[in-house]
């Protein structure tokens, strides 16, 4: 087992669901292949992580297409559409996270990894979730 950060995990999953939205691979042969070809060791949180947002991804998606108004989810960069399908995910199912660790891994993966752009794109969508998410649970 190897040791990695949650950030570092997280960091993983983003690039192996980034291949993914790339390419339309399935996840464990992502994972498969770049075990093999590269020194990339996933720990356990990169796992679930990745296979859950394919496991969860017409949700994901569904949830994210009701956010990006005026655009098509196919027309956002991959860069960012993998970034909000692993922030939404984690949102949605991953209770031992708060949202705001989510959202701000996110928006510092698309200060890394997008364009000038795509982290204040990112921070708006997910807060938009985030803004009913909360207003829904007050209702409840």
């Amino acid at each position: 087992m190897v040791f990695l950060t949650r950030r570092e995990a997280r960091e993983q999953a983003f690039q192996v669901l980034f291949e993914q939205a790339v390419t339309g691979e399935k996840v464990e042969d992502i994972f498969h292949n770049a075990t093999e070809a590269r020194d990339f060791v996933p720990n356990s949180f990169t796992e679930e992580l990745a296979f859950g947002v394919e496991e969860n991804l017409e949700e994901l998606d569904r949830q994210i297409s009701s956010y990006v108004r005026g655009w098509s989810l196919y027309r956002l960069s991959k860069v960012t559409l993998a970034l909000l399908r692993l922030a939404v995910y984690e949102m949605l199912y991953e209770d031992s996270i708060p949202s705001s660790v989510s959202i701000n891994e996110a928006v510092e993966l698309a200060k890394t990894y997008g364009g000038k752009d795509d982290a204040s794109y990112v921070n708006g969508v997910l807060a938009s979730i985030e803004k009913k998410r909360s207003e829904e649970n007050k209702d409840a």
